[in-house]
């Protein structure tokens, strides 16, 4: 399969954006983020407009993300449903218009207050929890978007449906389950080159008809783009390290 030229992007180092003195660190730290997605989109040949950035908000307190939202952010991302019940219901009453999506795993017994919380959940990857999200989303009303999350590295200890079993899981889904399945999702494993993982993922879900492509963390989300995903979570660029965090 194609990738973009290596040589190529380790060279690229687009200029800082100018920003203010003053200027809050998470205002400035978006707007890098936004510039280096626009660069990588448009070395790619792509609208930047093709790229939707979810800001990676777990363990941020509310005021800090009103800081994102005051500067325009409306897409964010929490992997745990508990944490984001406990600060994004107020949030949204005076942001209506903002998307949250799940990234992290989801256990059947959580369903119900994910489907009522989040617009998008990113990490569908078994039968069971298919049907559970099925259920409840008949139950409630709410129909949200789905992404089925791969694991490319076959990695035992990580969520997610491997390569060779995600036909079966989405025509599961897609048939039996009538979810609306509309993209992918995956991790790769840290210690391998990303950009085959990263190619692998673009090549499942063009052959699959899928349109979404969540894939990119901060340190690899250029590349990413590069390699056509059209949703990157971010959060250590955005908000700055957290001990033992990703993202």
């Amino acid at each position: 399969m194609q990738t973009p030229d290596h040589a190529s992007r380790r060279d690229h180092h687009p200029a800082p954006p100018t920003v203010p003195a003053g200027t809050d660190p998470v205002v400035a730290a978006l707007a890098a983020v936004r510039q280096e997605i626009r660069q990588a989109a448009a070395d790619a040949g792509r609208a930047a407009g093709a790229v939707t950035l979810v800001a990676v908000s777990k363990t941020q307190p509310a005021e800090r993300l009103e800081v994102a939202l005051a500067a325009g952010q409306r897409v964010f991302g929490e992997n745990r449903v508990q944490e984001a019940a406990a600060k994004w219901p107020d949030l949204r009453s005076r942001h209506p218009d903002l998307e949250l999506h799940l990234i992290g795993p989801l256990q059947t017994n959580k369903v119900k207050e994910a489907v009522a919380l989040f617009d998008v959940i990113e990490t569908v990857d078994r039968p069971k929890l298919a049907a559970a999200l099925a259920a409840e989303m008949a139950n409630s009303g709410r129909r949200l978007r789905c992404y089925l999350e791969v694991n490319t590295g076959e990695e035992p200890q990580k969520a997610g449906v491997g390569p060779a079993d995600l036909p079966a899981l989405l025509t599961l889904c897609r048939d039996q389950y009538r979810l609306p399945v509309t993209g992918l999702m995956a991790i790769p494993p840290q210690d391998e080159d990303p950009a085959l993982h990263f190619a692998l993922l673009a090549d499942l879900a063009r052959r699959h008809g899928l349109a979404e492509i969540s894939m990119g963390m901060s340190s690899d989300y250029g590349l990413a783009v590069r390699f056509g995903a059209t949703h990157v979570r971010i959060g250590t660029a955005i908000f700055g390290s957290r001990p033992g965090l990703e993202g």
